[in-house]
């Protein structure tokens, strides 16, 4: 047998392991607790400490008035941490969150038993007072975030201007899109200590940056007048199975946009149901060519320059040739003599390109710019078009008589509006504007800057071409059906082809039909456009399927804005020498 050592050595040898050992020991806690004390005590905290980001409420978009069209509404995000999450508490977590919240309890189950994972959104857009009763039950591993909902009180009310915003809070669309930086504001944050638990340490420090809210943005709308344009466009175009529509009421003196509607539409509460055409602003992305509105800047631009007068007559006959083209007038009908007023207001082609022969290409181009053909609006509203406007250079042939009663020219129809507001507002074009200005959250308003003005044609041509428009709506014009009783109404129709893209030429293509003008027009208030584009039943002509429009639209804004009777007749327009 192996002889045993002595039990004194080796005593002594495991005694000397030990304190070895405890010596390791006694280092590692003096360099713990002595030099790395404040090292790992920060460490420490670090890992009890969370960031949490507090969302920014987002600006309200309200109407002239200030009554909220868009505005954010106080929601929670219901999460779980299903590592917090016990066994033994697991079946009552899954049944609260169930009954409280009324998500399947399968659903939550999925959540809670999550691995591996710190955050399981069980339920977003929570109202406070629901979040307020599921965190009273104070189950462990269940939290709330707060964040806001954005909604529209009314629906599709001047939404395809408005847009909307997604679930983050972004601006997706519109004009949530286009003023994201106003509205978004800038968000906060908040540490907090928090236990194993994850529940926060009571008397714990804390640190807290409180967030910026973002500006009100207050449009230049009027509710009323805005609601009043959607539901007769809406109308009117499901009547004659247009393929879209848009209306535009403008005050000339401001050039504040009154109305802007659309059709189709959608309901921004719900975009996620909508399509890409009925969220389109389409009064201010879709251009199309302007038809015999744009006459009226023809004749006047040869007012101005003093080519022809309100009484200068022309021989007007059906049909013209030129340049190896035949013109025509809409309506058959026999030679005769016409003034410049009469060629107006009863929409003659072959009248209008004889007044374009005199004035000259330079001349009609340069007045197309300066009643802001060729150039945005510059409202920011997004995907604004400038239309197509070729330098006079490119014109060729016959292009001089077709753009002069408005077909190888495009504009949108806020474009058209403004051209418009620009003889009702003697000759002065005020650049279209749709936001009044902002409001911080204490309600102290800063109006927007004031709009561009430009003189496109003096006073005097504006009067003369006034009173021109007023007989576009008297018996012997094109659109009676404009007319609003008691007061006096200026305006001019359109019927303009439109291009077939298949083709890329105007055979099948439809027609836009449109009427623009102003009322009343001896001292104009208001500027209404109505455009309806492919019009499939009944009349394509503007005199009968958007003068109607206009009529029912310019007469509610009169009474909305109580605009007193004109009280005096239309001067008479001699139409015949």
């Amino acid at each position: 047998m192996p002889r045993r050592g002595d039990p004194a050595r080796r005593l002594s040898f495991t005694l000397l392991c030990l304190a070895f050992v405890m010596s390791l020991f006694a280092g590692r806690l003096v360099q713990i607790q002595g030099f790395d004390a404040q090292v790992y005590a920060k460490e420490a905290a670090q890992k009890r400490l969370q960031t949490n980001i507090i969302p920014a409420t987002r600006g309200e978009i309200t109407d002239a008035a200030g009554i909220p069209m868009a505005m954010s509404v106080e929601r929670r995000t219901v999460f779980v941490d299903p590592a917090l999450i016990t066994a033994a508490q697991r079946g009552e977590v899954i049944a609260r969150l169930s009954e409280t919240l009324g998500v399947p309890a399968n659903e939550v189950a999925a959540k809670v038993d999550a691995k591996p994972s710190r955050y399981q959104v069980v339920k977003r857009d929570v109202a406070p007072g629901t979040a307020r009763q599921l965190m009273a039950y104070k189950l462990i591993g269940v939290n709330t975030e707060l964040g806001y909902e954005r909604v529209y009180p009314g629906g599709a009310l001047a939404s395809n201007l408005i847009g909307f915003a997604g679930a983050d809070g972004k601006g997706l669309e519109g004009l949530e899109y286009a003023k994201d930086k106003v509205l978004a504001g800038r968000p906060g944050e908040q540490r907090m200590e928090y236990s194993r638990q994850g529940q926060q340490i009571p008397m714990s420090a804390a640190q807290r940056k409180e967030p910026v809210p973002g500006r009100d943005l207050r449009l230049t709308l009027n509710r009323d007048i805005q609601w009043k344009a959607q539901e007769a466009l809406n109308r009117q175009v499901a009547k004659s199975r247009a393929s879209s529509g848009s209306i535009v009421v403008m005050d000339p003196r401001t050039g504040h946009i009154v109305a802007m509607a659309d059709a189709p539409t959608y309901d921004p509460n719900r975009p996620e149901i909508s399509t890409a055409e009925q969220r389109r602003n389409g009064a201010v992305t879709r251009s199309f060519e302007p038809g015999s509105t744009n006459k009226v800047i023809t004749t006047a631009a040869a007012l101005e320059a003093g080519a022809v007068r309100p009484d200068t007559s022309f021989t007007v006959p059906y049909s013209l040739h030129r340049y190896g083209s035949l013109f025509h007038d809409s309506h058959g009908h026999p030679t005769r003599r016409m003034t410049v007023g009469g060629i107006l207001a009863t929409s003659s082609n072959t009248g209008t390109l004889q007044i374009a022969e005199k004035l000259g290409k330079d001349k009609l181009s340069a007045a197309l710019h300066r009643f802001g053909f060729g150039t945005r609006p510059g409202t920011e509203l997004p995907g604004e078009t400038a239309g197509l406007l070729k330098n006079p250079k490119e014109w060729w042939g016959t292009q001089l008589y077709t753009i002069s009663f408005g077909q190888g020219v495009s504009v949108n129809a806020l474009q058209m509006a403004s051209v418009y507001a620009t003889i009702a507002n003697k000759g002065v074009r005020v650049q279209p504007s749709i936001v009044a200005g902002t409001a911080d959250a204490e309600g102290h308003f800063s109006p927007a800057p004031a709009p561009k003005r430009t003189k496109a044609i003096s006073p005097r041509t504006a009067e003369q071409v006034s009173r021109m428009l007023e007989g576009a709506t008297s018996v012997d014009g094109t659109a009676p059906k404009a007319k609003i009783d008691g007061y006096r109404v200026a305006g001019k129709t359109g019927t303009a082809q439109r291009i077939n893209p298949a083709c890329g030429c105007y055979r099948g293509g439809g027609y836009t039909a449109s009427f623009v003008g102003y009322a009343p027009a001896d001292d104009p208030e208001l500027v209404v456009l109505v455009a309806l584009h492919d019009p499939k039943r009944g009349s394509y002509y503007g005199g009968d399927v958007a003068a109607p429009v206009f009529s029912d639209v310019m007469s509610f804004g009169l009474k909305t804005l109580k605009v007193p009777p004109t009280g005096k007749k239309s001067p008479k327009i001699k139409l015949y020498p």
